[in-house]
């Protein structure tokens, strides 16, 4: 990807602040990381004590996000992913769970966070017939994100568009419907989107209280919607079955006596672009 001279970028650590918590860190900090600061696990501790299934909310987000990858390389052929929002490193990140199966996958990263950037740089290597990149970016702006991550995908080849636990931090509807349309224009028929974001259709007021908590302190804010609004931001996109459900729901793995997992109020679903 093209950038700046060394010599005229800020660097990312430059830009760490440690005073305010954040979501990726905080997030980090529920998966059981340690990649983040005191005033990350104060807010992951208050939201917890008033939300104490979150834990589980995050791990059946991270397990949606591997399964998705999985599918759409193994069943709909997509090479080519772009990770907007990623959070700090994990295990079976998108280009680890890809290139599993296509070595020859390539993702490009985005996120905002220096911290997140710093570990990405460091531990999201490619394998050797692939790539990866990294993107210093905010969803605000998908224009930038197209422009650089056009230095490592082909955007005339499918595209999967990841926008996992990232909608909810553009509060402005109208603003969140132009930054789709936007990436949506940019990628040919055959494309994908896979979607998670925040609700209250399980939880109900418990999830509203936390979110309130969250939003207090943490950085960015967050805004839920119901999963009826979520899907109504890809009108007119083929949606791939089980359709709009609890990432816990989405083609899950067995469990030992054959029960569904519980459903948790992270909203998920992938689209296809005619």
């Amino acid at each position: 990807m093209s950038e700046p001279p060394a010599a005229d970028r800020e660097p990312v650590t430059s830009r760490l602040n440690t005073d305010v918590p954040h979501t990726a860190r905080i997030w980090n900090y529920w998966l059981g990381g340690k990649d983040n600061f005191a005033v990350d696990r104060e807010v992951g501790d208050r939201v917890k004590g008033i939300f104490p299934v979150v834990i589980e909310l995050a791990r059946a987000d991270r397990l949606f996000l591997g399964r998705a990858v999985r599918h759409l390389v193994t069943e709909a052929g997509i090479r080519q992913f772009l990770d907007i929002g990623t959070g700090l490193p994990s295990q079976d990140n998108t280009h680890e769970v890809a290139q599993r199966v296509a070595p020859e996958a390539r993702i490009v990263y985005v996120d905002n966070d220096p911290l997140v950037l710093v570990h990405a740089r460091a531990l999201l290597t490619s394998s050797p017939q692939g790539a990866t990149d990294y993107i210093d970016a905010d969803l605000h702006d998908p224009d930038a994100i197209l422009r650089r991550a056009a230095d490592t995908l082909n955007f005339g080849e499918p595209v999967a568009i990841m926008l996992l636990g990232v909608m909810h931090f553009i509060s402005d509807d109208d603003e969140l419907q132009q930054i789709i349309d936007r990436l949506l224009a940019a990628v040919p028929s055959g494309s994908y989107v896979a979607v998670a974001n925040t609700t209250t259709a399980v939880n109900g007021a418990a999830t509203a209280e936390a979110v309130r908590v969250w939003n207090i302190d943490a950085q960015p804010k967050l805004k839920l919607r119901t999963p009826e609004r979520i899907a109504r931001f890809f009108t007119g996109l083929e949606v791939v079955e089980p359709g709009w459900v609890s990432c816990s729901r989405w083609r899950p793995e067995p469990q030992d006596d054959g029960s569904l997992p519980a459903e948790v109020d992270q909203w998920c679903g992938i689209v296809r672009k005619r």
